[in-house]
């Protein structure tokens, strides 16, 4: 939401001073820098600091995004790692926990057979 106002903004000035060519360039430039930013780096630098893999934050904001709406993809980070640590924590379905993780640490899961 803070971008979107951030855009307004500088677009607004932007026309006022210089007029509407220069304001499509500042607009174009500023929604490309703001989806790089946003797909490509954010989710990389988090996947490093969380221990998640890039695919699954991009993944995550797809998912909890459609389950919850804005409030998913705000929340799609903390609510993919409480799932993991809840996978983690069970010897059944641990294995899918590790799938989540960047570089897997944990040891082979070991099944108890019945």
């Amino acid at each position: 939401m803070g971008s979107a106002i951030a855009l307004v903004v500088t677009v607004a000035v932007t026309f006022v001073q210089y007029g509407a060519g220069r304001t499509a360039i500042v607009a174009l430039g500023y929604l490309v820098l703001t989806f790089i930013l946003g797909s490509v780096i954010q989710p990389r630098m988090m996947g490093k600091m969380l221990g998640l893999s890039t695919l699954v934050i991009f993944l995550s904001v797809l998912f909890w995004g459609n389950l919850l709406g804005a409030i998913g993809m705000m929340l799609c980070v903390p609510l993919t790692m409480a799932l993991k640590f809840a996978l983690v924590s069970n010897e059944q379905t641990r294995w899918i926990g590790v799938l989540l993780e960047r570089e897997p640490t944990v040891a082979p899961v070991k099944i108890k057979s019945a």
